[in-house]
């Protein structure tokens, strides 16, 4: 399919998407709360997808902690908008606390970088999984602040219309952040990092900087979105706070739909939900979802390396192989061929009279 084409059926698929997203809440049944608050869900998933790839996809580094920076970002906003917190007595407005939940997690994703964004492979995604499981233990021992890990209860005015409107356009602002980011110096350098870093080094990029930049713009929208999460949940407490099947599924999602593109998130992210829904709503499968999410990753893995874009555009490694053998069987059946001919042709010069020299696979009886 032409690229121009391409590119103008997903622009008109992209707006009626979002057209049908922004009339939701007015179809009335359809519209209910619990319906936007799986949708809100959903978006938030989406989001941390998105905030995900710009570490993992752009430059190369795999996250396996993630989830940690919406623990930081979803106890921050509870201990602020909390009265349960015997070092912050006064409850705070829902918007300062956002705000300072957002640049708070920012500011440990910047010093977490710092020291993990020099490491490289695996050694950054077991340092990075380390400080998940360091964060969490944390929140449990520090009693006054987080009233000891048993929990935190926030009071909020629960609107859901107005959550997911909110939830939505922050989804779309953050594809739009990495449709631009892809686009500008920067997201051209972090490229640079994930295909060759000492190739980058030598060009003069400063990739430890870059790198630790891009690891501080996803930390905070990551906690951003966990403090939102929170004020709608209305509790949270360490083992829902801190999970480690967020960070699984924003790199499940992620992979999914393609790391690195600008639509794999978000394609994979909803192609997941729809399925784990699918399979919740099986009783016989209710036990065996991540069996078959685990299935999933490894054929995503081994045949699905670009994720549903690379499907999409036809780069897919099964059908690599295949092309590769078929080529391979070709060249041989010719290769056999141009060596039979090339005998045929020796034995007639060396025996222009015998009929049995001239066609070796002719034994000289007649019928």
């Amino acid at each position: 399919m032409n690229k121009a084409v391409f590119k103008t059926i997903g622009l008109v698929l992209a707006a009626l998407l979002v057209a049908m997203l922004f009339f939701l809440p007015m179809l009335g049944h359809y519209g209910n709360d619990s319906t936007l608050f799986t949708v809100t869900l959903l978006l938030a998933s989406v989001g941390t997808a998105i905030s995900w790839n710009l570490t993992g996809g752009f430059t190369g580094y795999v996250d396996f902690g993630h989830a940690v920076w919406w623990g930081i970002g979803a106890y921050t906003t509870g201990v602020l908008m909390s009265n349960e917190s015997e070092w912050i007595p006064q409850q705070w407005p829902l918007v300062p606390a956002l705000i300072v939940s957002m640049f708070f997690t920012a500011l440990v994703a910047n010093l977490v970088g710092r020291l993990t964004m020099r490491l490289s492979g695996p050694y950054f995604s077991i340092a990075m999984l380390g400080f998940f499981v360091f964060f969490r233990e944390v929140v449990r021992v520090v009693g006054p602040l987080t009233n000891r890990g048993i929990g935190l209860t926030i009071k909020p005015v629960i609107n859901r219309p107005l959550w997911y409107y909110i939830t939505l356009i922050f989804v779309l602002f953050l594809v739009y952040l990495s449709w631009w980011l892809r686009r500008t110096r920067f997201g051209a350098s972090l490229i640079a990092i994930r295909e060759d870093e000492i190739g980058a080094e030598m060009r003069g990029i400063d990739t430890t900087r870059n790198k630790v930049m891009v690891f501080t713009l996803s930390g905070a929208i990551t906690g951003l979105l966990g403090g939102m999460w929170a004020y709608q949940n209305t509790f949270l407490d360490p083992d829902i706070a801190f999970v480690e099947v967020r960070t699984i599924d924003a790199v499940m999602g992620t992979m999914l739909g393609g790391l690195g593109t600008v639509a794999g998130p978000i394609i994979g992210m909803v192609f997941l939900f729809v399925l784990r829904e699918l399979l919740w709503t099986q009783e016989s499968l209710l036990q065996t979802h991540l069996i078959v999410q685990g299935l999933l990753l490894g054929a995503v893995v081994l045949y699905l390396p670009k994720g549903l874009m690379g499907l999409v555009r036809g780069e897919v490694a099964f059908l690599d192989r295949f092309r590769e053998r078929s080529s391979t069987f070709d060249g041989m059946e010719s290769a056999v061929l141009e060596a039979q001919e090339s005998s045929i042709s020796d034995s007639e010069n060396e025996h222009p009279n015998d009929p049995v020299a001239m066609h070796p696979t002719w034994d000289g009886r007649t019928s």
